[in-house]
């Protein structure tokens, strides 16, 4: 029976037991390439004249699950999968605040490349249109935005889009499709670091790419054929294996990370605090319209600064110093000194990143001794 219901999708979406033995869970196809019958099937294979695999660079049955059961929860009609986050990620207009390393990529692409970004808040038309120029080609977005957690109003900027020929990409990351539906508002292109909650379990290294099937073949021959950020197998089948958990597990990181989000914003250590779901932020409506949860994610900022921080994540007990996010551990960094330490000191400033900031990725753990931990640290 197929269904549309997302939670059933998760763990049924685009495979086919039947052409597989019967295996309940979908197979490991761990190798490099595949025989042909013949030489002619294997001419025909190449003239792409004939369905099958040929090599797995190219194309392997467990990604192709994984890429297609994608592609069905995003909405989308086709999607690729890669290597990593990174490998899906590329644009000219951009979120002010976005990821240190794609803020990176980006800069890399305008010095060796000539490709030319603008980096900017993208709060209304009129910031979007400030920006605008004759070649620009791509709005990227990320919302929430890593890791001040602004939101950005993906209807507004696609619509913005629509009007002008733009192409519009949308880093899904933070919300997962669980929360929130890019293309469904309009997107062209919704990518997933699938590292973080699609994975949920901090095993793997992964990125997808979802959207019209045309441009989607058009990248995978173009772009991940060529330049080789392939994901492997066996990665492919540890996502496909985390994605049947994804709703459950994306209904604890929320219940955690509001539990965790009313305590903390009263602790008179914390300064400020950036949360989707905090009702006295200006884009909360905007986050109850195009969330259905408020996410795992929470930024706040100390009174103090780096020294301040620092000494925060040096008393955490149960929670782990780290980067990433979406683990079943709650994971804290400290943004301006770690993820986005690339990025120049006064970009930092612009994109609301200070050096008193943390960001916890708020885990599964019972949430009262997640509080308990993070209390124990701001009372020292």
């Amino acid at each position: 029976m197929k269904s549309s219901r997302f939670d059933t999708k998760l763990i049924h979406g685009a495979y086919d037991r039947a052409g597989h033995y019967g295996s309940l869970t979908p197979p490991l196809y761990q190798t490099s390439t595949y025989s042909f019958d013949s030489a002619e099937a294997g001419e025909r294979r190449f003239a792409g004249e004939e369905a099958g695999y040929v090599y797995s660079r190219l194309g392997n049955p467990t990604v192709h699950t994984l890429e297609a059961r994608m592609a069905e929860l995003e909405g989308g009609e086709a999607a690729v999968a890669f290597s990593s986050g990174m490998a899906a990620v590329s644009a000219v207009l951009v979120t002010e605040g976005v990821y240190g390393c794609t803020y990176g990529f980006f800069s890399m692409l305008e010095e060796r490349f000539g490709v030319e970004v603008d980096f900017l808040a993208m709060e209304d038309e009129e910031a979007l249109s400030q920006a605008l120029r004759p070649e620009t080609k791509v709005i990227y977005v990320e919302t929430p935005i890593n890791p001040t957690m602004k939101l950005v109003d993906v209807e507004m900027v696609t619509r913005f889009a629509r009007e002008h020929g733009l192409q519009v990409v949308v880093d899904n990351t933070f919300a997962t499709p669980y929360l929130q539906r890019p293309l469904a508002q309009g997107a062209d292109v919704v990518v997933h670091s699938a590292t973080k909650y699609l994975g949920g379990h901090g095993d793997l290294i992964a990125g997808v790419a979802v959207g019209r099937e045309n441009f989607m073949e058009q990248v995978r021959m173009e772009t991940h054929k060529d330049i080789g950020g392939i994901l492997a197998p066996f990665d492919a089948w540890l996502l496909l294996r985390g994605l049947k958990t994804l709703s459950l597990r994306m209904d604890r990181h929320c219940e955690n990370a509001a539990y965790v989000f009313e305590r903390l914003k009263d602790h008179p250590k914390v300064r400020s605090i950036r949360f989707p779901g905090d009702p006295a932020s200006d884009t909360f409506r905007l986050a109850e319209r195009q969330m259905s949860q408020f996410g795992g994610l929470i930024s706040f900022e100390l009174h103090g600064g780096k020294k301040e921080a620092q000494a925060f994540l040096n008393r955490l007990k149960l929670a782990q110093i780290a980067v990433s996010l979406g683990d079943p551990e709650t994971l804290c960094q400290h943004p301006y000194t770690m993820t986005h330490s690339v990025v120049p000191v006064d970009k930092r400033r612009e994109m609301g990143i200070s050096d008193a900031l943390l960001r916890v990725s708020v885990g599964l753990e019972h949430p009262e001794d997640i509080w308990q931990d993070l209390k124990q640290a701001l009372d020292g």
